[in-house]
């Protein structure tokens, strides 16, 4: 599988290190009222969907950037990567 990264071009999926959900970007406030449901919540409690998902990807084997890829995870079809220190939010 290859990954478009959007620095580097295209790169085997082997340099990367995956780690879950895009919504992992949107931590919520450890200081707000009710903070432990929602860590619980942010923890635990994941969508496993089949079909176009956003995801982190970790570049360990090169830049050590963090990417998030919109992949289909029926056909593994990479539909595209930006850096995730551009995404606002990571449920977009």
């Amino acid at each position: 599988m290859l990954i478009p990264h959007p620095l580097l071009g295209l790169r085997d999926a082997e340099e990367f290190t995956y780690l879950g959900d895009a919504r992992l970007l949107d931590r919520p406030d450890g200081m707000a009222e009710g903070a432990a449901a929602a860590f619980y919540e942010y923890v635990h409690l994941r969508d496993n969907p089949a079909g176009v998902h956003r995801e982190l990807w970790f570049h360990e084997q090169g830049d050590r950037s963090w990417l998030v890829v919109t992949r289909n995870t029926v056909t593994h079809e990479i539909l595209g990567a930006e850096l995730a220190r551009n995404v606002k939010g990571g449920a977009a």
